[in-house]
């Protein structure tokens, strides 16, 4: 019998009065699983596995972060790490218990913050889905070049479709309109624009690199459980970070999937969902039964 796959949507204030959309599928159940989606995302980049996990019974939560998607925008702009890694803390700690945490590049950067310094109980365990403390540049600028590409927007939900397909050719299916419109805002110009604060390209994309040091000193005091999942053709993460990473948190699982870029959910989402279960099992939780197509 599958568990009661409910959602319940709803805007969290944080600390300094920003809200944040937040969305939960399975708000009764147990384990509870946080995700935190990467730079540019929305909280939609988790959705088939936080239903496929919802249905097992498990509670997922998932949120557009500060400056994407239906969350707040900052008045002034100024976007700081700090913020974020608050605004995850704060998460963790609305839920019944601690949750699994499971952070793709920016999410899992700011739970390695959290979990090794800011707040080290906030987590049951922590799932990092293609990102270490050190990143290879070259992916990361390429993602912010397309970012960067479209500042004027799209005429048309089909021009954007055929940028996105241009910039992830491993995708064999185009975006619909319907599953661009969460991603994009029309203006009073007509024109459709990502759904995030271009602001954040300033802030927070320019202390990124200064937090690098941060980073390694709380990934070196991670005591919780953890799995790396990383994608076998990813720009953003290499076997050398990789490697390094392990050397840092030798207790940590790691599991590449080989066919996957950087977009792990979106690019294997199946034997993603299907890793992220069997770490979830191996704690010995309860509420996540075994079923098919989920090993």
């Amino acid at each position: 019998m599958r568990a009661d796959t409910h959602l319940q949507n709803e805007l969290i204030a944080m600390r300094d009065g920003l809200p944040l959309c937040v969305e939960t599928f399975n708000p009764s159940g147990s384990p509870s699983l946080l995700f935190a989606h990467g730079f540019g995302q929305t909280r939609g980049a988790w959705g088939s596995t936080a239903r496929a996990l919802a249905a097992e019974g498990c509670r997922c939560v998932t949120f557009d972060a500060r400056g994407h998607g239906e969350s707040g925008r900052v008045a002034d702009g100024a976007y700081h790490m700090q913020s974020f890694v608050e605004d995850l803390a704060a998460l963790a700690r609305c839920q019944p218990e601690p949750p699994v945490l499971v952070g793709a590049s920016m999410g899992g950067l700011l739970g390695m913050v959290v979990a090794g310094e800011f707040d080290p109980g906030a987590f049951r365990a922590l799932v990092l889905v293609d990102i270490t403390p050190r990143w290879e540049s070259s992916g990361v600028e390429r993602i912010l070049a397309f970012m960067k590409a479209h500042p004027d927007g799209f005429a048309s939900y089909d021009e954007a479709a055929e940028q996105i397909a241009l910039y992830m050719p491993q995708r064999r299916e185009r975006k619909t309109e319907e599953q661009l419109r969460p991603l994009l805002r029309k203006g009073d110009d007509g024109r459709l624009r990502w759904h995030w604060d271009p602001a954040l390209l300033d802030g927070l994309v320019s202390e990124s690199e200064r937090y690098q040091p941060q980073l390694f000193a709380a990934a070196a005091k991670l005591r919780l459980p953890l799995l790396l999942l990383s994608g076998g053709r990813s720009d953003v993460v290499s076997r050398d970070t990789v490697n390094e990473f392990l050397l840092l948190v030798p207790h940590a699982r790691h599991v590449e999937l080989k066919q996957a870029t950087h977009m792990l959910a979106g690019d294997a989402n199946d034997a993603f969902t299907r890793e992220i279960t069997g770490f979830v099992r191996d704690l010995g939780t309860t509420g996540v039964r075994h079923s098919a197509g989920v090993v």
